[in-house]
């Protein structure tokens, strides 16, 4: 008898010593957006909530005390950008100005988990306001 020839590549097999073949499926992460977010995660996110960035951009914005004035160092920021990229937190976008230059965008899963940390953060202000750490703002 002849061995069977299998294909190459991520194809499922049939294992000799199982009688079936085994399946493995990778279901996609839909779960609530994980929060609180580390200081360096929230700026970039913030950055990228404007458009598409790439990485010396996005350290510049955060270094903005509108950004959050998070110093970003290049393996902080790359690090952070690989980990949303497997969290499904951003992007890269494809377009490019610069064949040195990465472009990185928000996915619907980013925007989400931006505005749950935005949202934690607001209601952490709002109680530090009705104990008196904050003052009041006036509406005027």
């Amino acid at each position: 008898m002849a061995p069977a020839r299998y294909p190459r590549g991520p194809e499922l097999f049939r294992l000799r010593i199982y009688p079936f073949p085994i399946y493995i499926t990778v279901m996609p992460i839909q779960g609530p957006p994980q929060v609180p977010l580390t200081p360096a995660v929230f700026a970039i996110l913030l950055s990228l909530a404007e458009g598409e960035k790439h990485g010396y951009l996005i350290m510049k914005d955060a270094r903005a005390p509108e950004g959050g004035g998070v110093r970003l160092g290049p393996g902080t920021l790359y690090g952070s950008l690989d980990r949303m990229m497997h969290g499904r937190l951003v992007v890269e976008s494809g377009m490019s100005d610069d064949k040195r230059r990465r472009y990185y965008k928000l996915t619907a899963l980013g925007r989400r988990t931006l505005a749950a940390e935005v949202n934690r953060l607001d209601a952490a202000v709002q109680t530090a306001r009705s104990l008196g750490v904050l003052p009041h703002r006036s509406r005027s």
